[in-house]
């Protein structure tokens, strides 16, 4: 088991296109397992998954996000965080519900269990043998479209979705950063960590440059930040505040 597991981490990689196959139910219930078993804060759960099956929910999706991973994959999960389940019983037993959700711990709170669970199913997935690809776009494209589609009520944010299929592809494993890079003793390290990260760069460019498939002339750090610079055009707190948040501290 234990060579099981490293081997899943070892060879992940994200799975773009997908054969028509259907997911086989014992595959779709070790997801769900997995999910709901993930890990939570104070094991609140502040989590929902929307598993979506019916292609027109995901055509329109596409539509919105332009990832076409999500038209051919068999199943799209989108992992939200969630504070409106435990409003709706907080209100039944009435109990007043103090405004957590409204604090940045609080939404983040929201956004780890609802990562953690999707990293949960992406493994879980894995193991069944099938591919999966991640997919932030589906919360920063549209975010009003999405939740309207998704009929998310306040109190609901979308976090990130989950493309799963069985994978058409089986793409190159791309370099990570070193060990040292990325994993640090005891604090922060106080090296100078310039020469390997230019090496990395360069491991990347390479890469890019000699993969199957597709190829490109992108670097590591430029294109990172090109994502940056388009990011810096989301207004991710307007869509956070119109599903019902309004982080104040």
């Amino acid at each position: 088991m234990q060579t099981e597991i490293k081997q899943l981490f070892e060879t992940r990689t994200s799975v773009r296109r997908y054969e028509y196959d259907a997911i086989p139910q014992e595959a779709l219930d070790t997801i769900y397992t997995a999910i709901r078993n993930s890990p939570t804060s104070y094991n609140g759960q502040q989590f929902t998954v929307i598993d979506i099956a019916d292609q027109e929910t995901k055509l329109k999706l596409y539509e919105i996000t332009g990832q076409k991973q999500i038209k051919t994959c068999n199943r799209f999960m989108v992992f939200c965080a969630d504070y409106n389940r435990i409003g709706v019983l907080a209100k039944a037993k009435g109990i007043s519900m103090p405004e957590f959700y409204n604090t940045l711990d609080g939404f983040t709170v929201g956004v780890i269990d609802a990562a953690i669970t999707m990293q949960s199913a992406a493994i879980a997935a894995q193991a069944c043998g099938l591919g999966c690809c991640c997919v932030g776009y589906v919360r920063t494209a549209d975010p009003s479209a999405v939740a309207d589609l998704l009929k998310l009520p306040k109190g609901v944010f979308v976090v990130c979705g989950l493309a799963i299929g069985v994978p058409r592809e089986h793409p190159d494993l791309k370099p990570k950063l070193p060990k040292d890079l990325t994993i640090h003793q005891s604090h922060y390290t106080d090296r100078d960590m310039t020469a390997e990260l230019v090496a990395y760069d360069k491991e990347v460019t390479q890469y890019n440059a000699t993969r199957s498939g597709s190829k490109s002339e992108n670097d590591w750090c430029d294109h990172i930040l090109d994502y940056y610079r388009e990011a810096m055009k989301y207004r991710m707190l307007d869509a956070a505040k119109s599903q019902g948040f309004d982080i104040v501290k």
